[in-house]
């Protein structure tokens, strides 16, 4: 049973946004650290069962050479002689779709691909956790990151891992997508040991989309009126903002600017006099 992964997991590329990711569960530690394997403009790969985590980014460089999903699969597993006990899922770069899985892999194990995703497991309950990945990812809408939580989650509803639940992560990439604009990380994050793992990763999928998430046209509103009077409120009862002349108008905005900083909201800052109104109501609620 050395180095057995039994996992749930989905593998998709967005062809909108040319975003790819992995979202994975598992009774296993640390799932996210031997699963999931994203390249941007090349590819993902989902490794598991008897996981040969070599997998990984040998299937990244097959495609990076030009390999389609099919091509990378069949090229790991003909050259593996343990391939009867491995599990992997791939999606390459235009969206090609393909899934393996050996036939020594305990059940319920299997896959299936669509439309620029391919769904996978092993030690299910029952196929039904595949199936139901991948009629919720096809029925959801939303960026890539949230259809796969939730395909995630019907999985693990209808069924999951037999052996129960631990760990999940959720991995996608784009070219100049994460922080800044200076990484590829979209979203990667990982919950290593949880008693109900896909619920805290999507609680921490929504922090993260507060966080980092790119704010709307319609969602920015000017500090004045009203909204000034409750910034100016928030900002004193947090601490940013000492009594004085409320229509200082340099003091309200190095408060306002000293409150974004320090709660990790620069990736929602707006130019003076104006504020994000998931940044206003998270002051307002704050205490």
């Amino acid at each position: 049973m050395r180095d057995l992964v039994a996992t749930f997991s989905i593998v998709a590329f967005d062809p909108a946004s040319e975003e790819l990711g992995v979202a994975v569960q598992s009774k296993f530690l640390a799932v996210g650290a031997v699963v999931p394997w994203v390249r941007p403009a090349v590819g993902a790969v989902a490794t598991q069962a008897m996981a040969n985590v070599s997998f990984g980014p040998r299937g990244l460089e097959l495609m990076a050479e030009g390999r389609t999903a099919e091509e990378t699969v069949e090229a790991l597993v003909s050259a593996d002689e343990g391939r009867e006990d491995r599990q992997i899922g791939v999606v390459d770069a235009r969206g090609r779709a393909a899934t393996f899985t050996g036939g020594d892999c305990f059940d319920w194990a299997g896959g299936v691909t669509g439309d620029h995703y391919a769904a996978q497991g092993n030690i299910l309950i029952s196929e039904e956790t595949v199936k139901a990945m991948a009629r919720t990812y096809e029925e959801t809408a939303g960026d890539l990151a949230g259809r796969l939580l939730a395909a995630l989650d019907a999985g693990q509803a209808a069924g999951g891992d037999s052996r129960g639940r631990q760990s999940a992560a959720l991995l996608v990439v784009r070219e100049g997508g994460g922080y800044g604009g200076q990484s590829d990380r979209v979203v990667d994050l990982r919950v290593d040991d949880h008693p109900d793992p896909i619920e805290e990763l999507i609680r921490v999928r929504d922090l993260h989309t507060l966080y980092f998430g790119a704010t709307e046209s319609d969602d920015v509103v000017a500090v004045d009126g009203d909204v000034r009077h409750e910034v100016v409120a928030s900002l004193r009862r947090l601490g940013y903002l000492e009594n004085g002349d409320p229509s200082d108008d340099d003091r309200l905005h190095e408060a306002l600017r000293a409150f974004v900083g320090t709660e990790n909201f620069e990736e929602r800052e707006q130019e003076r006099g104006f504020l994000d109104r998931r940044v206003l109501r998270f002051m307002r609620e704050k205490r």
